[in-house]
């Protein structure tokens, strides 16, 4: 099972190397999972490159489908919120990023993500992840 979060689906949809690079992991037919909060950051980095790369709308709606098709089931955020919070506090890191730390660990799923510092946090706590990772995704732009 995969848990796969917003960049690493974005790099996936753009077929970029790094994109191309998780894609490759992937077993045919297995589970792509995410938290519901997904959704709502893929709306967010696509804008983010529209604007940055001048791309029109169409192609970045098609983006934007192709992303969110990815995903098999999402997990709603109230069925992972308490315990990701905690975990935030306790690991000093983004609840939105434990969203997702914590359904890679109560999966047992590996994680695919663009964030340096949650896969630390993911090699440091026995939660799987995979580090094909050549920048972090928030340092994309606004």
């Amino acid at each position: 099972m995969i848990v796969l979060d917003a960049c690493a689906a974005i790099e996936m949809v753009r077929q970029t190397p790094v994109g191309n690079g998780l894609q490759s992991l992937m077993l045919c037919n297995e589970k792509v999972v995410a938290p519901e909060l997904y959704r709502v950051e893929v709306g967010s980095v696509v804008r983010k490159i529209r604007r940055s790369e001048h791309l029109d709308k169409e192609l970045a709606n098609r983006y934007y489908d192709k992303v969110i098709a990815l995903v098999d089931d999402f997990v709603p955020t109230p069925e992972l919120s308490t315990e990701a919070f905690a975990e935030s506090l306790r690991l000093d890191h983004s609840t939105y990023d434990m969203l997702y730390f914590v359904l890679a660990r109560r999966t047992m799923g590996t994680l695919f993500t663009l964030d340096k510092r949650l896969i630390a946090l993911c090699e440091q706590h026995g939660v799987n992840s995979i580090d094909l990772v050549p920048f972090n995704c928030g340092e994309a732009g606004n």
